[in-house]
């Protein structure tokens, strides 16, 4: 490639992304290319040898780098590489473009330069988000930005910022002032002393001992005007009507009790709940130039709105039926004050209820039929589902791991979302779909270093879920590129999670052959497994795992990664059960709760086992005492009853104070095989896990398993009989 003039030119800056590495020379044998890019380009040709140069060179441009606006390229953010021995050629059709080329030839770098590459590039969606959740807990200007820089190396190209919430107000808005000196602040930095404490008080600013904090409209400017460098929309959330209660720690005349610490939803039938909303609206828009604009809209309690006399008459004014309701009235709104200054409103997907304003986005967290609803009335739609990618949620076994609000999302969780499930939608209905985002609330995050552990290496899936094509993406291809990324995470300043030791222990039931094919897999790579399945722990002569392991009775499973002879971690542990009870018909006698029906009406008999959460779709929950009968089908031998139930008070779920067995030969009269109670103090915020278990001898045909549930949910897991 011969040398020609640059007809564009960009200066990244910052020490973390433009560090100078001087390659003085080639060594005679160049070590072969490694390629570990993330997010995975839509097509890669890796070609032999290096361009020799440095990363400064790359950030600045170069003799013989080229980055070429070309108008005839399709796509805001797609780009054309071509990496030789001789120079380096980029293309893109816009700055943005050109930029992503350079993140991509930064992580291509290596000691013997860049290889030789072609490459062609585009997005799968244009909205490639992480959230950032900074009223729970406040960090500063200098962590957003970092976090800013990181993701621009991933090429994810939205920041969700959560900047109000009952946790503090966290910007300077010049017509409200109160609202940092009064409502920023508070009396616990620690959450949970704070919000279930009993203590729940703000305090004004400059009190001695409080916590808190705020970002003055110059830090605005300066976190909007960096993430602008980076090529990233920082898109504001203001809350509304929920979730406020800071709010009306400053002005108690917008909530309907008019005094502080009665509840944190705003007055809905009050007129100056609505200038109070559109003069803070209309300072946000001085500051960010983002085209959407998040007003929440989320777990309003709407308690209040139905005794509140302002609320009901304007109920009765408006001939509306319900409260929910209300909450649409206020979102439409805001949705015709933001599109009257020319831009767009985006909320969470209980925007929904009552009806959606016509140029509404939604956010979906609480699932996705909300995001499949949405896009099928015709609404932009960005895929956020809790289950999937929420980075505050465990990544590995809680017990390892600091405390959390519950939930459980390895990476590998994360990374097997598909935000468009195939034939799903039309064609036409794909088109609102916007991109996907990973959430990060932070109740339980305080510090900085914790924020860097939650969100990394996860964000890495969310940035490739984004970016890739689906039919390009496998686990087993993003696992040894993630695992390399770790200790670049790190050079960066990243406090990322170096991802764990267990081993994901997953079955597959066979009714037909009566039997379950146990897998195994690790986050780490390499990572050599070895099992075995009699409860006896492994050791380097154990078996090392290569394929399906077969049950057709029992097995107590037990598997760790083994390094250079010794076991990294703790062995994971997983009971097998191809027991007499699956499929076999089941009859409730409590109500079930259908946001927790696991597997279906079957899901307690199917064989299969849950994980750590109960968002995994195994563990079926109840707020009603579990009474439920299993016919065998004829009066047979038992020897052995048992279940599994967890506890995580966080989220409130609770063990049963105890379980009960049951028998009987007609299905009329049972004879009580004893009663079990829990071992677990409802006290105990860990995750935990008991097994309720029967032994004895007995012939009966109908099988009843009862539980008593002390307060919130109770979860189980399977029955196993025997």
């Amino acid at each position: 490639m011969t040398s020609l003039p640059k007809l564009t030119k960009q200066v990244m800056t910052g020490a973390a992304f433009c560090c100078t590495l001087w390659l003085a020379g080639c060594a005679q044998q160049q070590p072969a290319p490694v390629v570990n890019l993330i997010p995975k380009p839509v097509n890669l040709t890796l070609g032999e040898g290096y361009f020799r140069t440095d990363s400064a060179s790359i950030c600045d441009g170069a003799e013989n780098i080229r980055y070429v606006i070309n108008p005839d390229m399709a796509g805001e953010e797609a780009y054309r590489l071509t990496v030789t021995k001789n120079g380096i050629e980029a293309q893109a059709a816009t700055e943005t473009g050109l930029f992503y080329a350079r993140q991509t030839l930064l992580q291509l770098l290596q000691s013997g330069g860049v290889p030789c590459v072609t490459i062609e590039d585009s997005p799968r969606f244009g909205y490639r988000g992480l959230h950032l959740d900074v009223s729970r807990h406040f960090f500063p200007k200098e962590e957003v930005m970092k976090l800013i820089d990181v993701m621009a190396y991933y090429k994810l190209n939205r920041l969700h910022f959560h900047l109000t919430d009952a946790g503090g107000w966290r910007i300077q808005i010049d017509k409200y002032p109160k609202l940092t000196q009064e409502a920023a602040f508070r009396t616990e930095s620690d959450w949970r002393k704070w919000w279930d404490g009993g203590d729940r008080k703000y305090l004004p600013e400059g009190t001695e001992g409080a916590y808190g904090g705020y970002y003055t409209k110059a830090d605005i400017r300066e976190i909007v005007a960096h993430a602008a460098e980076k090529h990233i929309t920082v898109i504001p959330e203001i809350e509304f009507p929920g979730h406020s209660d800071e709010v009306f720690q400053a002005y108690p005349e917008l909530c309907c009790a008019g005094k502080p610490y009665s509840g944190g939803d705003f007055c809905i039938g009050n007129e100056k709940s609505y200038r109070f909303m559109e003069d803070v609206l209309t300072e946000i828009m001085e500051l960010f130039p983002s085209e959407y604009i998040h007003i929440g809209g989320d777990e309003a309690t709407k308690a209040e709105w139905k005794t509140c006399p302002k609320c009901q008459a304007l109920m009765r004014r408006e001939g509306m039926k319900s409260v929910d309701e209300l909450q649409s009235y206020m979102i439409h709104h805001a949705d015709q004050f933001i599109t009257s200054k020319g831009r767009k409103l985006i909320g969470w997907d209980e925007i929904l209820q009552g009806g959606l304003a016509p140029n509404a986005a939604v956010m979906s967290w609480r699932g996705e039929e909300a995001g499949f609803r949405s896009v099928r009335m015709g609404h932009n739609v960005v895929m956020t589902p809790g289950n999937y990618m929420y980075l505050d949620f465990y990544q590995a076994f809680p017990n390892t791991q600091p405390y959390a609000i519950g939930g459980y999302t390895p990476i590998k969780k994360v990374y097997s979302y598909n935000p468009i499930p195939k034939d799903s939608l039309t064609a036409k209905e794909e088109k609102h779909f916007m991109g996907v985002q990973g959430n990060t609330w932070t109740e339980y995050i305080p510090t900085p270093e914790h924020l860097e552990y939650m969100m990394f290496p996860r964000a890495l899936a969310v940035a490739e879920i984004g970016w890739t094509p689906q039919d390009l993406r496998s686990w087993e291809d993003f696992k040894p590129r993630v695992n390399a990324h770790i200790p670049v995470l790190h050079r960066k300043g990243i406090n990322a999670f170096t991802l764990s030791n267990e081993i994901d222990i997953t079955m597959s039931v066979d009714t037909l052959k009566k039997q379950i094919s146990v897998f195994m897999d690790a986050e780490k790579h390499p990572a050599e497994i070895h099992y075995t399945t009699d409860g006896s722990e492994p050791t380097q002569a154990s078996p090392i795992y290569k394929d399906a392991v077969i049950v057709t009775d029992s097995a107590d499973i037990r598997a760790a990664i083994f390094k250079d002879g010794q076991m990294q971690g703790e062995p994971t542990v997983k009971r097998v059960d191809y027991h007499r009870g699956i499929n076999k018909p089941i009859h409730y006698y409590n109500r079930l709760y259908p946001g927790y029906m696991a597997g279906g009406m079957n899901a307690l008999l199917d064989g299969y086992r849950g994980s750590l959460t109960y968002l995994d779709g195994r563990w079926q929950g109840y707020l009603d005492n579990l009474d439920c009968v299993i016919d065998m089908g004829e009066i047979t031998d038992l020897h052995k009853v048992s279940s599994r139930w967890m506890q995580l008070t966080g989220p409130g779920v609770y063990q049963p104070t105890e379980v009960e067995l049951l028998t009987s030969e007609d299905g009329k009269t049972f004879t009580s095989r004893g009663t079990m109670p829990t071992t677990i103090s409802q006290d105990d915020s860990r995750l935990l896990f008991q097994e309720y278990t029967f032994w004895g001898e007995w012939k009966a045909r109908y099988v009843k398993v009862k539980a008593k549930n002390p307060k919130g949910f109770i979860f189980v897991d399977e029955i196993v009989i025997w």
